[in-house]
């Protein structure tokens, strides 16, 4: 792409992302104009037209180069149609990358990727040069090309839906944390979001870093970086006489006692007794396990690392103590937006009261069924889609009442006989009643409030 020459170039999509796109080919003096199938106004400060209704492939084939946000279905039928007409078409991945060339390190994966993300910025920050954080969480990743000097590096959080719509990324250390069903309803199928995910590794060579999870599925994906000249570390949760156990660069290693955390450094493993770590979930603690040995290939001090880990309490609505109310532990976990997350969280615990339900995103719920049964001492359901949950409890044998909304479910959850936690991880979007997961895990805590006012 050239800017010698006038071009018109469409957003389309203008949520927080869009927005970022915008003001980024306005500074660079790009002609630019916005289209949005929901919205019917722009920000003040973003004086560009706005075209509002269905999209339309005819409109869309005028322009020279069109950029589309995270969250608009790649498959969306105008869009495919404008592909095929031979239209340029690409995320604020693929812009950034043309206007940055600081070292990356790239973090994917379907759950845990902002713990690992915030973790590993966190690490590095501490090194001369420090490290930027974006992509998927918090900061647009074009809000971090100002005026400043950048840092030495920056570390994204990339969804399937950036790296789908991205020709070209290759990052210096890059991390796919696992891969679970998730997102059935914007990608043609599970291939397609693997497929999505892999991209990530496509440029990687001789001098790169990258971290697989243990397992067969990846041992093929192992070996082709390995020939191309990538150090690829393997990282999992595996018991201490496991006969893989030491292919495993880091991870959690666990006996009949205790779960480990460990990584490797200068040569030798290093480990840390999970009891330490202030945050609950084996889950988690691989994500910090991954974050150690980031900071580790970097070059960041032994003794820093232990520090962050060991006082890591974990970040908002990830399986977070709220507080004990009611004589019950309350935990947020509305972050867990998909089945897999959920069952991480339930099985955090021997047994406990699930608060569940939401937007499905046509996802199975079914796998849940045996750690439900297992872990699961009753649910409450909440959300407009209750017909699967229901249909879920019942083939676990697990009681459930119907609380529809959270704060309803906070009042019944609280009347339970038992002292068992209670868990707000929903295994759904939030969509059905709230702007995003952050917004429902708040409307959790402050029924939580509410309800320790009355007590």
């Amino acid at each position: 792409m050239t800017t010698s020459n006038p071009q018109t170039h469409a957003i389309i999509g203008m949520g927080k992302t869009g927005i970022s796109i915008a003001h980024f080919l306005l500074r660079q003096g790009i002609i630019c104009e916005a289209f949005d199938e929901k919205l019917n106004t722009l920000p003040e400060d973003l004086d560009i037209p706005l075209h509002t209704g269905l999209l339309n492939s005819k409109a869309l084939q005028t322009f020279d180069y069109i950029w589309v946000s995270p969250g608009i279905p790649w498959n969306h039928l105008a869009l495919q149609e404008t592909r095929n007409a031979g239209i340029p078409m690409q995320g604020d991945l693929a812009l950034f990358l043309e206007y940055c060339d600081t070292p990356l390190i790239a973090i994917t994966g379907t759950n845990g990727k902002t713990t690992s993300t915030q973790t590993i910025q966190t690490l590095l920050e501490t090194l001369p040069g420090g490290c930027d954080m974006g992509g998927n969480i918090g900061t647009p990743m074009l809000d971090l090309i100002g005026s400043n000097k950048l840092p030495n590096r920056i570390a994204l959080e990339l969804s399937s839906f950036q790296l789908e719509r991205c020709n070209h990324i290759h990052p210096h250390w890059a991390v796919l944390l696992n891969i679970q069903p998730d997102h059935a309803d914007m990608h043609a199928n599970q291939e397609a979001y693997l497929e999505a995910k892999l991209r990530l590794f496509d440029h990687q060579g001789a001098g790169d870093t990258t971290m697989l999870p243990t397992g067969d599925v990846w041992n093929t994906l192992s070996e082709q970086l390995s020939e191309r000249g990538v150090q690829v570390h393997r990282f999992g949760h595996l018991s201490e006489d496991h006969p893989t156990i030491e292919t495993l660069t880091a991870g959690i290693v666990s006996n009949d006692k205790q779960h480990t955390l460990f990584w490797h450094q200068d040569g030798h493993r290093q480990s840390l007794n999970c009891q330490r770590i202030p945050t609950r979930g084996l889950h988690q603690h691989i994500n910090l396990a991954v974050a150690a040995q980031a900071a580790a290939d970097f070059g960041v001090s032994n003794t820093v690392i232990r520090e962050a880990i060991s006082s890591f309490r974990g970040l908002p609505h990830r399986l977070r103590l709220i507080g004990n109310v009611a004589g019950h532990d309350w935990f947020d976990d509305s972050k867990a937006t998909n089945p897999a997350a959920a069952q991480a969280a339930l099985n955090s615990f021997e047994q406990s009261i699930w608060i569940c339900g939401g937007l499905r995103k046509g996802l199975d719920l079914m796998p849940l069924s045996d750690v439900i049964n297992e872990h699961v001492s009753h649910a409450i359901i909440i959300g407009k889609e209750k017909r699967p949950y229901i249909e879920l409890l019942q083939k676990a044998g697990i009681s459930y009442t119907v609380g529809g909304t959270v704060e309803r479910a906070v009042v019944i959850a609280a009347q339970h006989a038992s002292n068992l936690p209670i868990i707000l991880s929903p295994a759904a979007a939030s969509q059905d009643q709230f702007a995003n997961y952050a917004e429902r895990g708040d409307a959790f805590a402050k029924a939580i409030k509410h309800l320790e006012k009355q007590s």
